[in-house]
Order: C-alpha cells, then sequence, then structure tokens
C-alpha cells in the first residue's frame, strides 16, 4: 500500500494516470495528470450496477465481461497500451483501486505489458489532495487586492509562491469573468488547487501569494480551510494609474477575448459568442446598477460592439466600461477594502507592489 508520502509526490510530479472509470465519473471528479480511458461506458456501467443490486457481483461480472469483449475489447486494450507506453512511469487509477483497474491490469498483463495501479484508487488520491490542502494554507499567506484593471492577477502568476485561484477555476471571479474554457466541477478544480499547493511546497519557505477573491469564482467556491485563512491575511493593495487600469481591461476583456471566442467557435459564432459574453456580463449585474441605467449601458455596449465589428477598434467600448467601473466596481471594491483597513499593509503602483511581494 502506498503510503501518504508517496501520494503526495506522486501528484506533484504530475505523474500520469490511466484513470479507467465511467466518463460521468471522470467529469465529475479527476486529477490534473489523468487521461480517462474508461474499462466501461456510462450505460455499461449503469447496466453492471443495475444487475449488481438485482442480482449480485457474480452476475454484475458477468455482464460487465459479455459487455467489454470482442472488438470493444480489443480497442479498448490498445489505447491502455498506447498509454502506457506513452506514459511509461505512470499509473492505474479506478474509483476504489478495486476490480476495474485490477481488470485492466490483468489484460495488459496478458499483451505483455506490466503497468503498476494505485492501491486505494481515485479515493486515495483525493483523500491525500484534500489532507494537503488542509495542511498547506496553514502556512503564511499574503493577498493582492485592489480595484478591476490593477493587474492583480499578473502579480499572483508571476511571484515564484503564487497560486492563480482564477487560473485553477477558468474564470475571473466577476460577471464578466468566463472564460473560452469550461469551468471544473467542484471536486477537480479542488484537485487542481491541491496539486498547485503541493509543486510549490517543495519551495522554502512555503509561504503563498493569493489574490484577494470572494468566496465563489464562478461555480467554484473556495475550500473552507482556505477561505477562512483568507479572512485574516494581511493584504497588498495596488493602485495603479486610471488610464493603465483601461488599457489593461481594453486587453483582457475586448482584445483577447474576442479573439479566444473566434479561435474556439470560428468567425461568425465567435462573434456572437463574444456579444453574448459582454451582454450576460452586464445583464448579471443589472439589479445593482438600476434598470435605467442597466438599459443605457446596455446601448452603449451595443454601438461598441458596431464598432468594433465595423473596423476592429475597441475605443468605443470605453463609452460603457468607465461608467461602468466609476459608477459600480470601483466603489464595490473600495467599499469591500474599507472593511479589511485593518489587515492592508502595504499599497503601491505595479512596480511597487512587485517589489514588496518579492521582498516578504
Amino acid at each position: 500500500m502506498m503510503q501518504e508520502p508517496q501520494l503526495r509526490a506522486l501528484l506533484a510530479a504530475d505523474t500520469p494516470l490511466i484513470d479507467v472509470r465511467a466518463p460521468v465519473e471522470f467529469q465529475r471528479s479527476a486529477m490534473p495528470a489523468a487521461l480517462n480511458l474508461p474499462l466501461m461506458l456510462d450505460d455499461e456501467r449503469a447496466a453492471v450496477g443495475t444487475t449488481y443490486k438485482r442480482e449480485g457481483a457474480e452476475a454484475a461480472l458477468k455482464l460487465g465481461h459479455r459487455l467489454v469483449s470482442g472488438e470493444t475489447r480489443a480497442q479498448r486494450i490498445a489505447g491502455w497500451i498506447d498509454a502506457a507506453q506513452r506514459a511509461p512511469q505512470g499509473y492505474l487509477c479506478c474509483a476504489r483501486g478495486g476490480q476495474r483497474s485490477h481488470i485492466v491490469q490483468q489484460w495488459l498483463r496478458e499483451n505483455g505489458v506490466e503497468y503498476p495501479l494505485i492501491p486505494g484508487g481515485y479515493k486515495a488520491l483525493r483523500q491525500v489532495a484534500m489532507q494537503a490542502t488542509e495542511e498547506l494554507v496553514q502556512h503564511p499567506i499574503v493577498l493582492v487586492g485592489g480595484c478591476t484593471g490593477n493587474g492583480k492577477t499578473q502579480h499572483v502568476r508571476d511571484h515564484a509562491r503564487g497560486i492563480d485561484l482564477e487560473g485553477l477555476a477558468h474564470h475571473r471571479g466577476s460577471s464578466f469573468g468566463r472564460t473560452v474554457q469550461a469551468q471544473h466541477f467542484q471536486a477537480t478544480f479542488e484537485n487542481h488547487l491541491a496539486v498547485a499547493l503541493l509543486k510549490k511546497a517543495q519551495q522554502e519557505p512555503v509561504r503563498w501569494v493569493l489574490e484577494d477573491e470572494g468566496q465563489m469564482i464562478g461555480a467554484n467556491h473556495l475550500p473552507e480551510c482556505l477561505r477562512l485563512r483568507m479572512q485574516v491575511a494581511p493584504v497588498v493593495v495596488v493602485e495603479d494609474p486610471f488610464e493603465l487600469r483601461l488599457e489593461r481591461l481594453r486587453e483582457e476583456y475586448f482584445t483577447r477575448m474576442s479573439h479566444d471566442f473566434t479561435q474556439a467557435y470560428g468567425e461568425e459564432q465567435g462573434w456572437q459568442e463574444y456579444s453574448d459574453y459582454l451582454h450576460h456580463g452586464l445583464f448579471a449585474i443589472r439589479r445593482r446598477l438600476g434598470l435605467q441605467r442597466f438599459a443605457e449601458l446596455t446601448a452603449l455596449l451595443d454601438l461598441a460592439l458596431a464598432s468594433q465589428r465595423e473596423n476592429g477598434s475597441t475605443d468605443a467600448h470605453f463609452s460603457w466600461l468607465v461608467p461602468l467601473l466609476e459608477e459600480y466596481y470601483d466603489p464595490m471594491y473600495r467599499y469591500q477594502l474599507e472593511k479589511k483597513a485593518e489587515k492592508i499593509v502595504f499599497r503601491g503602483n505595479g512596480p511597487e507592489v512587485a517589489a514588496w511581494l518579492a521582498a516578504w
């Protein structure tokens, strides 16, 4: 049986995992370095589960072997052999290290491939990941705060001990936070966080630079142990000039997002997805803006989109972005910072904050 330090090292090293659970299991909860090559597909697993409940383990096993036989079995074995040859240092993994991974291991062995499995399976890895997060977040934390457009995320990414929570969540944490990448299910997000912590915990001293986040990052929520530590962590505040903030936001939300949507969906559908993304961001905060102001800003957004599509310029977006910052986002964040006034340990522009973090 592998001990916890071995499993931690395995996760921190991004050791490849051939995860043979059904696709629905993998989608809900998986490790970052795992590749899903299931023994049984979702409908096959469901049929075996029903048989197990009605007729017992022996009948379920027989059904499983009937469902995964002949050409189906040969194709799946070929997939496992190919994955094993591409990642000879990897491991097999099923839910609990039980029948599925042992069956796949035996079929590989019959085809001349010896490949180890994870005792305890995904459940053991998941337990280690949760324990690691609980332990590692007890080390010192500093938060990077500041109004929208101050480059907080970049400060985190640039720091050797930075953990990019928004990058892990595939979301920027605001009503306009969606990215082209879909968000992970909660357990998978937590697993990615644990692995990121384990990797950087190999550097001494162990301490963390995080962005000042709310409890939710899109659909993902912070683990309770981390949320509690962040509530009492010191904060450094970035205060860059308004014009610089606008240029960052132009690049991030208009230039990059229009490009990303077009790359992902093609010219026509990509433009529609980009337009819908901006409209949804405004719509999500319509009640806080007031319905009249929401309608005014939406009209300006429509004009800006028409201008961008016609001549490629994103300048017109400032007509609605500037008032949105001045009337909504900046007052909201300044109010939140006031409540944390006793935790603020430094304020400065981008280079000054970067120097402070480097010396911390």
